[in-house]
C-alpha cells in the first residue's frame, strides 16, 4: 500500500529577554544549577508574577513576520500537572486566547523547485519548566530550576508537513525568522530551539487523518530527521500487519535509533486548565502594532529575493546565503568588499560553510573573517593565485 505521511510541529522557542517572563531572574546560559530562580520561580507563598514587556514585542514580531491575525488582548491560564522541575505544579501558558494567531510560512518543496505554505495554527506565550538531570547522581536524578520561568513562544503548524524534509525546511525557516528578528538566538545545543513532532500516516488519497503520535523534545535537526523517519517506518509497520496506532507520546532514543513508548496521549482537560487568577489580559493597541512593524528588518525570504536580483545568485545558493542572519551578512560584506558575488557566494557557500560543517562551528565562530576572504578572492580573481593555491591559503588562514 502507498502510504501518505502527515507531520505537524509544535517548536518551542526560548526568547532572548534579559529577565524572566514573570520575575526578574536572568536567564543568562551556563549558570551554577539554581543560582537563577527566584521566589516567583520558586512559586513561594504570597508571591506574584509581573508579565515581561519584551516577550510580548518579541510575539507580536513574530506574528508580523509570518502575516499573522495579533490577538490584542492576550490572556494568560494555568496548565496544571505535576512533574519534578515544575514547582508550582503548573504552568502559566496561553490557551483560549493566545498572542499570535493564524499565519503562514513558506518553504520549499521536497519533490520539487516550487514552495509550499505551512499554515500556522498560532503560536503562544508560556513559562519553560526547570530541567531534569539524570547523570553523576548516582541512580537519583537532580532538578535545576534556572530555566524554570524563562519565556517561550510555542509555534503549532497545521498538518501541512508530508516529509521528515519538510519538517527540517519549516524549522530552519523558522530559525531563521526568530534569528532575523533577533528575538531568540535559535541554539538547538542550548535548549532555545526544541520541537514536538505529530506525526501519523494514511492511505494515498485519503482525506481523513490517522492517529497520531507526538515525539516529544527533538533537540537537533539531524535527531528530528531521524525520529520522524524511524516513526514512519514503525506506523506503516503496524498497520500493514494488520494492528492499529495508539495515539501517545513517544521518546526518540538516538543509540538505538527508534522510538519509545512514554505515555498515553493527553487531551487538554486532562491538564485542568483555567485562567490565572494572578495575571490580567494584556492588551496592546493598534498603535503599538504598528510600531513594531516599523522595526521589522529584512526577513529571509526578502532578502533571498534580493540576493537572486541583486547578485545575480541562483535560488539556490541565495537560499543557502540567507537562511542565517549571520551567514548573510558575512557573504553580503565578501561580496562588497571583493567585487565579486558570484565567487563571494562560490566560496562561503562552499570551502567555508564545508570547513564551519566539519568542526561543528557557527558562522559567527569563523576564524577566517569577511575581510580577510574578500582579500583572497580579489587574488583569485585578478589570477594573482590559482584555485588549488587559494585552497592552501585558506587552509592557512583558518589555522
Amino acid at each position: 500500500m502507498q502510504w501518505e505521511t502527515v507531520i505537524g510541529l509544535e517548536v518551542h522557542v526560548q526568547l532572548s529577554t534579559q529577565s524572566k517572563i514573570f520575575s526578574s531572574s536572568s536567564t543568562a546560559f551556563g549558570a551554577d544549577a539554581n543560582t537563577q530562580a527566584d521566589e516567583v520561580d520558586l512559586a513561594l507563598p504570597g508571591t506574584l508574577p509581573v508579565a515581561n514587556e519584551q516577550a510580548f514585542k518579541s510575539a507580536v514580531m513574530f506574528g508580523l513576520a509570518i502575516n499573522a491575525d495579533i490577538e490584542q488582548a492576550s490572556v494568560f491560564e494555568r496548565k496544571n500537572y505535576f512533574y519534578p522541575d515544575l514547582p508550582k505544579g503548573y504552568q502559566t501558558t496561553q490557551l483560549e486566547k493566545p498572542i499570535v494567531g493564524e499565519g503562514y510560512i513558506t518553504i520549499p518543496c521536497s519533490s520539487s523547485d516550487d514552495s509550499k505554505k505551512v499554515r500556522i495554527h498560532h503560536a503562544h506565550l508560556e513559562e519553560d519548566a526547570g530541567k531534569s538531570l539524570h547523570e553523576d547522581f548516582l541512580g537519583m536524578s537532580g532538578i535545576d530550576l534556572n530555566r524554570a520561568g524563562t519565556p517561550l513562544i510555542e509555534i503549532v503548524s497545521e498538518p501541512d508537513i508530508r516529509s521528515s524534509e519538510e519538517a527540517i525546511a519549516f524549522l530552519k525557516k523558522v530559525h531563521a525568522i526568530v534569528t532575523y528578528l533577533d528575538i531568540s538566538d535559535g541554539d538547538m545545543s542550548q535548549g532555545s530551539l526544541r520541537c514536538d513532532a505529530n506525526v501519523s500516516i494514511r492511505p494515498m488519497g485519503e482525506e481523513k487523518l490517522g492517529t497520531r503520535t507526538e515525539i516529544k523534545n527533538l533537540n537537533s535537526f539531524r535527531f528530528i530527521e531521524k525520529a520522524i523517519h524511524v516513526e514512519v517506518e514503525r506506523q506503516k509497520d503496524i498497520l500493514e500487519s494488520g494492528g492499529s496506532i495508539r495515539q501517545e507520546t513517544r521518546l526518540y532514543d538516538s543509540e538505538k535509533n527508534e522510538t519509545r513508548s512514554m505515555r498515553s496521549k493527553e487531551e487538554a482537560n486532562d491538564y485542568r486548565y483555567f485562567p490565572c487568577p494572578d495575571l490580567l489580559p494584556v492588551v496592546i493597541s493598534d498603535e503599538h502594532i504598528e510600531q513594531l512593524r516599523t522595526q521589522l528588518p529584512e526577513l529571509p525570504d526578502s532578502r533571498q529575493k534580493r540576493f537572486i536580483d541583486e547578485y545575480d545568485l541562483s535560488q539556490y545558493d541565495a537560499g543557502v546565503l540567507s537562511a542565517d542572519a549571520t551567514m548573510a551578512s558575512y557573504f553580503e560584506q565578501t561580496a562588497t568588499q571583493s567585487k565579486n558575488a558570484k565567487l563571494s557566494a562560490n566560496w562561503v557557500s562552499g570551502e567555508l560553510i564545508a570547513r564551519l560543517n566539519a568542526e561543528n562551528l557557527s558562522i559567527g565562530q569563523s576564524p577566517v573573517s569577511a575581510e580577510q576572504l574578500a582579500s583572497l578572492i580579489v587574488r583569485i580573481a585578478d589570477n594573482s593565485i590559482s584555485s588549488k593555491m587559494a585552497k592552501q591559503v585558506f587552509e592557512g588562514i583558518w589555522n
